[in-house]
């Protein structure tokens, strides 16, 4: 499949033409990989590679995450351009670059505002990861949500819920995550408010 296709597949239309001017402009190898718990994306270099540089995103992300994702990794790869490895995976020079590629598609013809509002906040300071953001991360999850699904801080005390294939009781809030009861078992468990559920 040709690559500006992989673009309109996986990203939101309006900024498949970018993505691809940028895979044209620094030359990597792109990897639509299956999904990892571990982590959304990533990017590597090696000297013995016939290809130099790759990038992998995981083929699960909804549009908007693979879009964020994706510019994540190459502005790891214009950092290594730039200064081999000699700064930090995540330092300012990272930030410097990931914020210049994102600002031109920073905008509501790309993303949705709901989703726009809490990414141009975690812009102005990105973290290693935009999961570690939880307002960034809730709206970007929500374009996932399908049917009975809600995020667990959503729902009421006592409220029943699937997990996993198995069935909790909320419970009370303990920081961030959320003390629930496993119905089966009768154990409790800390889940993460963020997690998205299935409302029974």
């Amino acid at each position: 499949m040709p690559l500006l296709s992989v673009f309109y597949q996986f990203c939101p239309s309006t900024a498949a033409d970018y993505c691809y001017q940028l895979w044209l402009s620094h030359g990597f190898q792109l990897r639509i990989t299956r999904a990892r718990s571990s982590k959304l994306g990533d990017y590597r270099f090696s000297s013995a590679a016939a290809v130099k540089h790759q990038i992998s995103v995981n083929e699960n992300l909804n549009p908007y995450s693979f879009l964020v994702t994706y510019i994540h990794e190459v502005a790891h790869l214009l950092t290594f351009q730039q200064y081999k490895r000699k700064v930090n995976p995540h330092g300012k020079e990272w930030k410097r670059n990931f914020q210049q590629l994102m600002h031109p598609i920073l905008n509501e013809t790309v993303f949705p505002a709901s989703i726009l509002l809490p990414l141009q906040a975690y812009m102005a300071n990105p973290k290693a990861s935009s999961c570690s953001d939880a307002v960034l991360l809730k709206a970007l999850q929500s374009a996932d949500l399908t049917g009975s699904q809600t995020f667990l801080t959503e729902l009421a005390v006592g409220e029943n819920f699937t997990l996993q294939g198995r069935v909790f009781t909320k419970g009370a809030l303990k920081r961030t995550r959320i003390l629930c009861l496993e119905k089966k078992s009768g154990k409790q468990y800390l889940i993460p408010g963020q997690a998205v559920v299935e409302k029974l």
